[in-house]
């Protein structure tokens, strides 16, 4: 959006056709482009310099296309609240804050309120003017970041973070640190920025995306407050202020009349624009600029402290009176608070709340960071309205290339699959709460006569929602109806579910399911209209393809069993049908899943492909187009997901037709568009492994032009990177491997954990968040000039990978696999 540093001031045209005049003391002369009004609507700021108070509107709407921001975030953030009854219900004594924030390129970006996928602020940093030049911090600063508060170890105690940037150009340093008000629908920045030349001018920029889209906004400067919402009745309001003055401020259209635009030419912020519109008018894409004190190192006036709140709300008075009470209440309380103290919960006590936690870090080799981090990352990206539904990632991927026009979730929506892992970490960490209240709200998102406009087979679980349950994607993915009753089993074994409970959700949600993975049946919803015969799947764990998924399968063999076993408990006949079925899945997998004739076989040894379409996997038949990619003969495409089968208990890791498949999977001389595993150096210089989802994977970059996924639309050079729980997949079966063969001695344990989890940890950034994807090599680096492992600008910090890394951690420390489920592998062996 504001593309690379003004290193000289340039003329400007838009901002030479703005000329404003002042003449008297209460009469404005605005150029053509501006207009003049003394609307009560849009409240103005107070100009002690004129009789008369006017408010300028700025021209230039609806600004440039609106987009979202940078994906690699490196922070993420909001208070830790404790569940009152399994629900997030806020009190006097203790306030829910509904506020979450994200960090990337060093800068606040996208930052929710209500619910929380609804974003509010694209981003906010700051403008510098100095002699010759106008920087962007974003661009023209190098960033580094750290946790304002951790323990002993080194180990991260909340997401609160300090970030310093320094000037490339050496001539200022700006410090910030980030959190949000456990007390408020609210957060807090606090700003120490350092001179370190004359005439350093600096300029806090803002560009909101108030309700989940950068289109339909307004701005104003209302006294010494920058203020954005939407013409619409019901829309939230977001209110910026700080505890010391701004010496000026405009409000404008991004790329048109903005400060950014208004500061290129000059320098100087000459157009002080109080709204973009007029009586709630006109909307588009905005931006507020407020310009504070110029610094200079000679006089020793070379330092700016000032604490920035940010408070959303229902209207105006909310959100105000939010902001005045976190900037009265002052950074040094609210900062306690939301770590933790006397009178308030915090993330602390949360963490403390985690008994697996200190015996776990030791089978890590950074003592524990990433596992810390990780247990904050997951319990943070969580809705507070809906208690236990978990999100996929406080992200949109690619975001700076895709449109905000019209709002969207991106990953900041819940997906049963990744749900599940999730659900499974929190248990891993001993947090007992978390699993269980995301469990009994998996029902939300089941489908049944009682969803709308709903037709055919009830049990399955929706492919794609929003927290609140409202449809978004409709594909039928059967992993994710098996895998609700999986987490049900589990809780049930650990004794977080009882008996009873166990017997009632059995009824109610996990006995449709099974009986969904047995028929499956007819489905009618949205765009889908098709017939579902298990286990054919109408999408595998990729969303992309349809039939016979060794990994869906691996998920619908343990459903069931797991079903089976909790059907005894309740004395239904149905426990027979069900294990029959799996028995029957098992031995079907061979041939309906494995070729033995694939060019990619080494000495004829059989396989398992990525997915077959028709169950036929010895034949011709090509996938189906997708990510720009044409489909390829299904024998030519690997994909570790046959690995599910060993982690849950359908196969043991000996099997030698997946011995076969794991030596292909780490044939490094396949071309790139085939290949799927890339080696990477750890912090030790040791090497550690990374795969891709699968040959001819298009959801990633293009390797030609280095354009972001489907920047420029979908393209067959379009690639897929590592991503790096697969790492973590990987590191789960070997620990099974060496259960197996009885060659788990201490120096084989540790190798382990220096490969899988010191590999994990190696993906991680400077923030220690884990990405959904990291750089491979292969092609253009693209604009961002990625090194080999670094995390690109896919969804950062990924809910799954992090989950994976902590699933993985208690599995090295309890040296067994923690997803294994032994009645599966005791069942298919009667």
């Amino acid at each position: 959006m504001m593309g690379k540093s003004i290193n000289s001031y340039k003329k400007s045209t838009l901002a030479s056709a703005i000329n404003i005049a002042i003449i008297g003391a209460s009469i404005f002369a605005l150029s053509a482009c501006s207009e003049t009004t003394a609307n009560k609507d849009v409240p103005t700021s107070a100009d002690t310099s004129s009789a008369v108070t006017q408010v300028q509107i700025a021209p230039g709407a609806p600004g440039a296309a609106p987009t979202w921001a940078f994906s690699g975030k490196t922070g993420i953030g909001t208070s830790y609240e404790p569940y009152i009854d399994g629900q997030y219900q806020g009190t006097a004594e203790n306030p829910v804050s509904k506020v979450w924030f994200s960090l990337a390129q060093g800068i606040l970006t996208e930052t929710m309120y209500g619910m929380i996928h609804n974003a509010q602020l694209k981003e906010m940093q700051f403008i510098i003017t100095g002699e010759g030049f106008v920087d962007t911090e974003k661009d023209d600063t190098i960033s580094t970041i750290e946790y304002l508060h951790h323990d002993e170890q080194g180990r991260p105690l909340s997401l609160a973070y300090k970030v310093i940037n320094k000037a490339k150009n050496g001539q200022y340093q700006i410090e910030k640190h980030f959190f949000t008000d456990p007390n408020r629908d609210s957060m807090m920045m606090k700003v120490i920025f350092t001179a370190f030349a004359d005439g350093i001018t600096p300029h806090l920029y803002a560009n909101p995306h108030v309700d989940n889209s950068g289109a339909n906004d307004i701005a104003s400067i209302e006294e010494q407050a920058l203020v954005a919402y939407t013409n619409a009745k019901d829309s939230s309001v977001m209110t910026i202020k700080s505890d010391v003055a701004f010496t000026k401020a405009s409000a404008g259209f991004v790329g048109q009349s903005d400060g950014l635009v208004d500061l290129a030419d000059n320098g100087v912020l000459d157009n002080n624009y109080q709204s973009t519109s007029k009586a709630s008018e006109t909307v588009g894409n905005v931006a507020l600029t407020a310009q504070y004190k110029t610094l200079n190192k000679a006089t020793g006036e070379n330092t700016l402290e000032m604490n920035v709140a940010i408070g959303f709300g229902a209207d105006k008075a909310q959100s105000l009176a939010s902001v005045e009470a976190t900037l009265s209440a002052g950074y040094d309380k609210v900062l306690s608070a939301y770590l933790g103290d006397d009178k308030h919960l915090g993330w602390k006590d949360y963490l403390t709340g985690l008994p697996a936690l200190n015996a776990m870090s030791s089978n890590t080799t950074d003592d524990g960071k990433l596992l810390y981090t990780s247990a904050l990352v997951l319990k943070a990206q969580e809705d507070k309205t809906h208690a236990g539904a978990l999100i996929a990632s406080l992200s949109n991927p690619w975001g700076d290339s895709v449109s905000a026009k019209v709002g969207s979730t991106g990953y900041k929506a819940v997906w049963p699959r990744d749900f599940y892992q999730c659900a499974m970490a929190f248990l891993a960490m001993g947090d007992l709460e978390t699993p269980k209240v995301a469990f009994e709200y998996l029902k939300k998102v089941q489908v049944s006569q009682q969803t709308p406009e709903y037709v055919g087979t009830p049990g399955w679980f929706l492919q794609k929602t929003h927290v609140d349950g409202q449809i978004e994607w409709v594909g039928v993915q059967l992993d994710q109806t098996a895998m609700p009753i999986m987490l049900g089993w589990k809780l049930w074994q650990a004794g977080v579910l009882t008996d009873a409970e166990i017997t009632q959700w059995y009824q109610d949600m996990l006995k449709p399911a099974a009986d969904f993975l047995v028929t499956g049946g007819k489905v009618k919803l949205d765009w889908n209209d098709t017939e579902i015969t298990p286990p054919s799947t109408q999408q595998e764990r990729w969303e992309e393809q349809a039939g016979f998924s060794p990994s869906t399968t691996a998920a619908v063999i343990a459903g069931l069993v797991a079903a089976s076993d909790i059907a005894q408990l309740v004395n239904d006949e149905k426990a027979a049908e069900y294990l029959t079925l799996a028995k029957e899945l098992e031995a079907s997998l061979e041939t309906t899943m494995v070729t033995n004739n694939g060019e990619l076989a080494k000495e004829g040894k059989p396989y398992y492909v990525r997915i077959s379409p028709n169950g036929n996997p010895n034949n011709a038949d090509k996938l189906l187009d997708n990510n720009g990619k044409p489909g390829l003969d299904q024998r030519q495409i690997l994909d570790g997901g046959f690995l599910e089968l060993v982690r849950y208990g359908v196969k043991d890791a000996t099997d030698g037709i997946i011995q076969n498949s794991v030596m292909l999977i780490d044939d490094t001389t396949l071309e790139h568009n085939l290949r799927v595993k890339y080696e990477f150096t750890a912090k030790d210089g040791s090497k550690i492994p990374g795969y891709r989802r699968y040959g001819n994977d298009g959801y990633g970059e293009d390797i030609t032009t280095g354009f972001s996924y489907a920047e420029q639309g979908n393209t067959a050079d379009q690639r897929g990177r590592v991503w790096p729980f697969f790492t973590g997949e990987r590191g789960h079966y070997e620990l099974a491997l060496a259960k197996s063969t009885g060659s788990l001695t201490p120096e084989v344990h540790q190798q382990l954990i220096n490969t899988y989890v010191q590999g994990m940890e190696t993906f991680a950034n400077e923030g220690l968040m884990l990405p959904e994807q990291a750089w491979d090599g292969v092609g253009n680096p693209t604009r961002y000039n990625y090194a080999m492992g670094q995390g690109t600008n896919s969804a950062t910090p990924l809910a799954w990978t992090h989950a994976e890394y902590v699933k993985l951690v208690r599995s090295m420390t309890d040296k067994a696999v923690w997803d294994f489920y032994p009645v599966v592998a005791d069942k298919l062996a009667e």
